[in-house]
């Protein structure tokens, strides 16, 4: 079943449906003026995080990489730094392969033709590499202490990084979607434990959004397999990370500028563009995007 395919011609819902879809992988890229209570990770010496999720947001790879590898050094037992380094290995291979350009979600002959890329073994083996720390940190952690919340949220990053991958790098759709669903399962244990850990939200809202998106009867056979495919709930989780979320506000207001186009409202699509460039200057991008919108 496609993952990340609808049967609109729309070219936005087209947009929506890929952006949504690797947005997930995106977790640790932290706003300045996130709102959630810090966890044990981020209570103390934040700084080179923190620089780490700038530089990568920031499409600056090869610094993103030097910080979150010292990063490693100085916590060794933390499984978001290996997590964060994957994500940065996995950031730099959509940029070399134009993954990341939104213009590539809006042509049609451009959505055919990553069917036809090729992925980088090296990459690949390092993000594997990295996942892979972060599993063993994470699985030690939560053997331990089975209600820990950011070991938890380290099991929702690293689902949602490997069903990115698989599904915008490999094209394998059915990963993708599992990854996808683990990533919400065990986001919603984690809110469970605290309501409060407002970047878990995001992962309730990609799923129900991104498969809400789907016709009747496709919704209905998903949901058989344990899927959620509520798109209003999938708005209403993503406006809770955007307005509170520590680590994923950025890309929950991604998220809802995307959804803002699909419905035709550029107002709202046009403000959430404007503050990105304004909070991350050097990720062309958004300033492509939101030049767009005002031409």
């Amino acid at each position: 079943m496609p993952y990340f395919q609808t049967k609109s011609n729309n070219p936005l819902s087209k947009s929506a449906v890929l952006l949504l879809g690797f947005i997930a992988l995106l977790p640790f890229l932290r706003s300045a003026n996130a709102q959630s209570e810090p966890t044990e990770t981020t209570a103390t010496e934040t700084g080179s995080l923190d620089n780490g999720f700038r530089e990568m947001y920031n499409l600056n790879f090869a610094a993103a990489h030097k910080t979150f590898e010292c990063w490693q050094e100085l916590h060794p037992e933390d499984p978001l730094g290996p997590a964060a380094n994957a994500a940065a290995y996995l950031f730099g291979e959509f940029e070399r392969l134009h993954i990341l350009e939104l213009d590539l979600f809006t042509e049609s002959k451009k959505l055919e033709a990553l069917d036809k890329l090729s992925p980088d073994p090296k990459i690949k083996a390092a993000f594997d590499s990295e996942l892979a720390k972060a599993d063993g940190l994470t699985k030690k952690i939560l053997a331990d202490d089975p209600r820990n919340r950011d070991a938890m949220f380290a099991k929702v990053l690293t689902d949602g990084l490997r069903g990115d991958y698989a599904a915008l790098v490999e094209r394998q759709k059915s990963a993708g979607l599992s990854y996808l669903k683990s990533s919400r399962s065990t986001a919603e244990k984690l809110i469970a434990i605290d309501p409060n850990y407002n970047d878990a939200y995001l992962a309730l809202g990609i799923e129900n959004y991104v498969l809400g998106l789907k016709s009747a009867p496709t919704r209905f056979m998903l949901r058989l397999t344990g899927a959620q495919t509520n798109k209003d709930k999938g708005i209403a989780n993503l406006k809770i990370t955007a307005d509170k979320g520590r680590y994923l506000a950025p890309y929950a207001r991604l998220l809802l500028a995307i959804a803002a186009l699909r419905d035709q409202d550029k107002s709202t699509a046009k403000k959430l563009l404007s503050e990105l460039a304004h909070d991350f200057p050097q990720n062309r991008l958004y300033q492509t995007e939101l030049a767009r919108l005002r031409s």
